[in-house]
C-alpha cells in the first residue's frame, strides 16, 4: 500500500492534502503539535498519528520510524508544518525569529532527512509548503518570507542531489489561502485561494510520469497586483 506522512496534518492545507491522499488510496501518518486536533483529524481519515513539535529533531526521527513501522515504507512526504509571526524586523523579538527558523526550516530539514532513505527506496515525492512570500517582498513578514525563500532554494538543490535516487520534490508557493492561519488578514474566505486549489495542483504533481519534475509552483491570488 502506498503511504504518506503529512506534517501539519491536523488543519489547514496539511489536512486538505491529507484528505486528498486518503481519497487516492494512501495510508497516512499525520504529525502535528496539538494532540486534540491531531486525534480528531486522524480519526476522520483512519490515519496513524504522532503528536510532535517538528522543531524537535528526535521527534522527527521518531515520527518517520513510526510511519515506516506502520506502513512498511514511505512514498510521499508532505512538509506542511509551519508558522508565520508578523512584525517589523527591526523590533521583532529574537525568540519569534528563532521559532520561525526552527519550525519552518529546521523541522522541515530534520524530517526530510530522516525520510530520505525510505523515499529513495520508493522513488518517492516530497511536497513542501512554501509561500509566495518567498518570492516577493512582504513587509511585516520578513522572517517568514526568508524561511520560505530558503525552502524554495533547498527544494531545487534537493532535486539535483536526489535525481539519481529517483526522488522528486516540489515547493508549493501560494498567496493567501483560506485557512485559520490567514484569519488575521481580514479578507473574506471567498476572496482567497481555496485549499482545494492547492490540493488539485498537488494531485497533478503526484500523477506526473517519473521523468517529469516541477521544482516550484507559485499560486497568485487574483486581486494581488505586485
Amino acid at each position: 500500500m502506498k503511504s504518506a506522512l503529512v506534517t501539519g496534518g491536523s488543519s489547514g492545507i496539511g489536512l486538505a492534502l491529507a484528505r486528498m491522499l486518503q481519497d487516492d488510496g494512501f495510508g497516512l501518518t499525520l504529525v502535528a503539535r496539538r494532540p486534540d486536533k491531531l486525534a480528531e483529524a486522524a480519526g476522520e481519515l483512519g490515519a496513524e498519528s504522532f503528536a510532535a513539535n517538528v522543531a524537535d529533531e528526535s521527534a522527527c526521527v521518531e515520527a518517520v520510524a513510526k510511519h515506516v513501522e506502520s506502513w512498511g515504507g514511505m512514498d510521499v512526504l508532505v512538509n506542511s508544518a509551519g508558522l508565520g509571526i508578523g512584525g517589523n524586523f527591526g523590533t521583532l523579538d529574537a525568540k519569534k525569529i528563532d521559532l520561525q527558523l526552527d519550525v519552518n526550516l529546521r523541522g522541515t530539514f530534520a524530517i526530510t532527512r530522516a525520510a530520505l532513505p525510505h523515499l529513495r527506496a520508493s522513488n518517492g515525492f516530497i511536497l513542501t509548503l512554501a509561500s509566495i512570500a518567498g518570492t516577493i517582498p512582504v513587509p511585516g513578514l520578513s522572517i517568514y518570507g526568508a524561511t520560505k525563500a530558503a525552502l524554495i532554494s533547498w527544494t531545487s538543490s534537493l532535486n539535483r542531489e536526489e535525481a539519481e535516487n529517483g526522488v522528486r520534490a516540489t515547493a508549493l508557493c501560494p498567496a493567501f489561502v483560506a485557512t485559520p492561519m490567514t484569519d488575521w488578514t481580514g479578507l473574506p474566505a471567498e476572496e482567497m485561494i481555496q485549499p482545494e486549489d492547492v490540493v488539485e495542483l498537488a494531485r497533478v504533481l503526484l500523477r506526473l510520469s517519473p521523468r517529469a519534475r516541477v521544482p516550484s509552483i507559485v499560486i497568485e491570488r487574483v486581486g494581488d497586483e505586485v
